[in-house]
């Protein structure tokens, strides 16, 4: 995801595979073999780069090619990178104000830095599945890979602070964005709670968001988001509801209060939301500022009025797979605005072409196309 923010908003994106190519080719739906969905979904805008960096003759092109580069990004872990001898001093070595950036799944000074990591592993050890259990009754991982794209997030920001400061300052640097220190930061945010104060004053867990509660209203027809969070909110919505005794009573008379009587202000929220149509609902709040919508799925999201008034959901033509949809790129900028340049590319399509514009003759490319260093797609 982070590349792929970064190559809408018009970096030059090479994706470096090895021959057997980016195991998210093979995910989801697909026309050809290697171009599934989750792989397209997350790769245009980028060129395909083969290299064998088990290879010298790779390992000297990747060189090669880093010389002229802003960035350089991974998400090996550290030891992998150090068999490879493509850790940052290495790099540094032929482009000394690279921005190198490593993104691992446990910061590699501390003790499970030789671990591996996926999704559901950070979930797991970050607290977000023991959240889950809360709710559930056992720990459960969220339907999303929250870790990956948090932590992807984070890279964008980081890389791009870093590039801030060799703007101004001419120097380079290396980053490390550990995924497991990522979410722990997202995590704790609001759930460090009472232990932010030393010695605490109450356990960690942000109390509203804990209750079982916590879930869209059932209406008579369906369900509804309706969140009177804040006090003008909360009153707002006692008086559309003709509940105007709930305003004085002293559970719910400020955030606060509210928030010390979590279970009891969704219990009474719910009771009162059962009692009309969804619709019915939305049309009594749709002139006041208490936060309310419907509750989409998954499907209703290609449908959705508001993303198709600001043309979210974006359609192109590849070359080899026909017409696909994208989500388009959220932010908007005035002068520079993200947009769609280039498909996602088959396994190897630009190899020769960004070996090339690095200098590498023809007649070593041909050798590490013949000793599958790298590998040319027609």
């Amino acid at each position: 995801m982070g590349c792929s923010d970064m190559a809408d908003m018009g970096a030059d994106v090479i994706k470096i595979e090895a021959p057997f190519g980016d195991s998210n080719r093979q995910l989801g739906a697909s026309r050809n073999p290697g171009m599934a969905a989750l792989y397209l979904s997350n790769n245009r805008n980028k060129r395909s780069l083969v290299l064998d960096l088990k290879q010298e003759s790779a390992r000297d092109a990747l060189l090669t090619i880093v010389k002229d580069c802003d960035v350089f990004l991974h998400n090996n872990r550290p030891q992998v990178m150090t068999k490879l001898r493509l850790e940052y001093e290495d790099i540094k070595s032929v482009n000394e104000n690279i921005i190198y950036c490593g993104t691992y799944g446990y910061s590699k000074d501390g003790p499970y830095g030789e671990k591996g990591a996926l999704d559901d592993s950070i979930q797991a050890a970050s607290g977000i599945a023991a959240l889950n259990e809360l709710v559930l009754g056992e720990p459960r991982y969220l339907p999303t890979v929250v870790a990956d794209k948090t932590t992807a997030i984070t890279v964008v920001y980081s890389i791009l602070a870093a590039l801030f400061h060799r703007e101004r300052t001419g120097v380079g640097q290396e980053i490390e964005v550990p995924m497991f220190e990522t979410m722990v930061s997202f995590v704790m945010a609001e759930h460090i709670w009472g232990e932010v104060f030393e010695p605490k004053m109450g356990e960690a867990g942000y109390t509203r968001l804990m209750s079982h509660h916590r879930k869209p209203y059932k209406t008579k027809d369906g369900y509804i988001a309706v969140l009177p969070y804040m006090n003008n909110h909360w009153q707002t919505f006692c008086e559309k509801a003709e509940r105007e005794d709930l305003i004085e009573d002293e559970r719910f008379k400020d955030l606060s209060s509210r928030v010390k009587n979590i279970d009891d202000t969704y219990s009474e929220t719910g009771k009162i939301l059962a009692t009309k149509t969804t619709q019915e609902w939305l049309d009594i709040f749709a002139e006041t500022k208490v936060p309310v919508i419907v509750v989409n799925s998954l499907e209703d999201l290609f449908h959705d009025p508001h993303l198709e008034a600001v043309d979210f959901w974006q359609s192109y033509e590849h070359p080899t797979e026909g017409q696909l949809k994208m989500p388009g790129f959220p932010s908007k900028f005035s002068k520079t605005p993200a947009s769609i340049r280039k498909h996602a590319p088959k396994l190897g399509e630009h190899s020769k072409e960004i070996l090339a514009e690095a200098g590498i003759d023809e007649e070593t490319i041909n050798k590490m196309v013949d000793s599958k260093a790298t590998l040319i797609s027609d």
